[in-house]
C-alpha cells in the first residue's frame, strides 16, 4: 500500500481548486518567512506591513487597483493567446503601442492641434479603439509569420518587444518630444485623462475596464462557438481540422484579440496614471501580466483576485521596507514562490496522501 496515491480523476471542483492555491500561497509565505528571520525581523509583522498599506488604507487600496488594471488586461490577454495554442509573449510592445497610439491621438485633441479639443465621452471611444487595433496589428505579424511561415512565435514575440521599445524611444526623443532634456511628450489634455473613482485616491476607471474585458473573455471563451472553437484549436489542433476549424484563422484571431487586450493596458496607463507618453513606461508590466495569467492558472475568472494580490504586494513592498527594514526585493521572492507554488499545487489535484499506509500492518497467525 504506498502512501501517495493517485487520484482515479483529478479533483475539479471550484472549492478544491481554490483550496488547493491557497495551500500554495500560505506555503511560499511560509519559505520567504526564513528570509525575514535572517534579517532578524518578526515575520509576522514584515506581513503586516506587506499587506497593510495595500489593502487596509483607503489610500494604498486605491493605488492597489492602480496597478491592476493594466495586469489584468494583460493577463487576460495571455488567456486568450495561451489558451489558444498561441504561446505569444510580446505583450511589452503591445503596451508601448497601446500608449504611444493613444498619446498621439490626446495630443491631437489639445487647442489648435490636428482634432481640437472634444468632450471625454466622444473622445473615449477612439483612443479605446484607436490602441486595440495598433495592438492587434503589432501581434498580429508574428500570428500570420506562424501561420504562414511556421516562424517560432515565442522568439519573434520576444524580439518585437525590443522594436516596440526602440520605436517609442524614437517617438519621445524626436517627432513627439516636448521641450526641455527629458525624453518625453507634452502633458496630455487634462480632458483625455481617465476619471478617479474612489474619492481622496489615484484609482481611476480603467479597472472599470479590465472588469469589463474581464466578463467579455470570460462569456467568450465560454458560453461562445468562437471560444469553443480557439480552446479546441489550442488543445488539439489536428484534431480541430478534422473538426472543421480554420486552425490557422483561430490562430490569428487570437493574436489580435490579444495583442489589442494588451494595447488598452498602455492606454490604461498613459490616460490614468502617467498623461504623457515617456521612455521605460512600461516597467516591465508586459511580463509581470504574464506571472499574474499564471497565478489565475489560465482562468479569466481568477485574473482579478489574481492582479489585485499581485498589485497590492507591489504597492505594499515600499511600506515593508520602511516599517520592517526588509528589503522590498524580497517582495519580488515571494511573488515568485507563490506562482511557482501555486503552479506546482496541482500535485494536491492528482494525488492523495493514502493514511492508511502509516497504521502498522498486523499479522495474523495462521493454525
Amino acid at each position: 500500500m504506498k502512501l501517495i496515491e493517485r487520484r482515479v480523476t483529478p479533483v475539479d471542483s471550484p472549492f478544491a481548486i481554490a483550496c488547493s492555491m491557497a495551500v500554495a500561497v500560505v506555503a511560499a509565505m511560509v519559505v520567504t518567512s526564513l528570509l525575514f528571520v535572517l534579517y532578524g525581523a518578526n515575520p509576522l509583522q514584515a506581513y503586516g506591513a506587506l499587506f497593510h498599506e495595500p489593502f487596509a488604507t483607503w489610500r494604498g487600496f486605491g493605488y492597489t487597483l492602480v496597478r491592476t488594471a493594466p495586469l489584468a488586461l494583460i493577463a487576460l490577454g495571455t488567456i486568450v493567446s495561451w489558451r489558444s495554442g498561441f504561446g505569444y509573449l510580446g505583450f511589452e510592445g503591445c503596451f508601448v503601442i497601446g500608449a504611444a497610439a493613444t498619446s498621439w491621438l490626446a495630443l491631437s485633441t489639445a487647442p489648435g492641434a490636428a482634432i481640437g479639443p472634444l468632450p471625454f465621452f466622444a473622445f473615449l471611444l477612439m483612443p479605446l479603439l484607436l490602441s486595440f487595433a495598433a495592438g492587434a496589428l503589432w501581434a498580429g505579424v508574428v500570428a500570420l509569420m506562424r501561420a504562414r511561415f511556421g516562424g517560432n512565435e515565442v522568439l519573434i514575440s520576444l524580439m518585437t518587444n525590443y522594436v516596440a521599445i526602440l520605436i517609442v524611444q524614437y517617438l519621445v526623443s524626436g517627432p513627439m518630444r516636448a521641450p526641455g532634456g527629458v525624453p518625453e511628450t507634452a502633458q496630455l489634455p487634462r480632458a483625455t485623462w481617465l476619471p478617479f473613482i474612489l474619492h481622496g485616491t489615484r484609482a481611476h476607471a480603467g479597472i472599470l475596464l479590465a472588469l469589463l474585458a474581464t466578463l467579455l473573455v470570460w462569456v467568450s471563451l465560454r458560453k461562445t462557438p468562437l471560444g469553443y472553437e480557439l480552446i479546441v484549436s489550442g488543445l488539439n489542433p489536428s484534431a480541430a481540422r478534422f473538426g472543421g476549424i480554420d486552425v490557422g484563422g483561430r490562430l490569428v484571431l487570437a493574436a489580435f484579440l490579444a495583442g489589442g487586450l494588451g494595447a488598452l493596458a498602455g492606454t490604461v496607463e498613459v490616460l490614468g496614471v502617467q498623461h504623457r507618453l515617456m521612455d521605460g513606461i512600461s516597467g516591465g508590466v508586459g511580463f509581470t501580466g504574464i506571472i499574474v495569467a499564471l497565478l489565475a492558472k489560465l482562468n479569466p475568472l481568477a485574473v482579478i483576485p489574481a492582479a489585485v494580490l499581485y498589485g497590492g504586494m507591489t504597492v505594499g513592498a515600499n511600506a515593508m521596507q520602511r516599517r520592517a527594514g526588509i528589503p522590498s526585493s524580497i517582495t519580488f521572492i515571494l511573488q515568485s514562490l507563490i506562482v511557482l507554488m501555486v503552479l506546482a499545487s496541482d500535485i494536491l489535484r492528482r494525488y492523495r496522501v493514502n493514511l492508511a499506509a502509516l497504521r502498522p500492518v498486523v499479522k495474523t497467525e495462521t493454525r
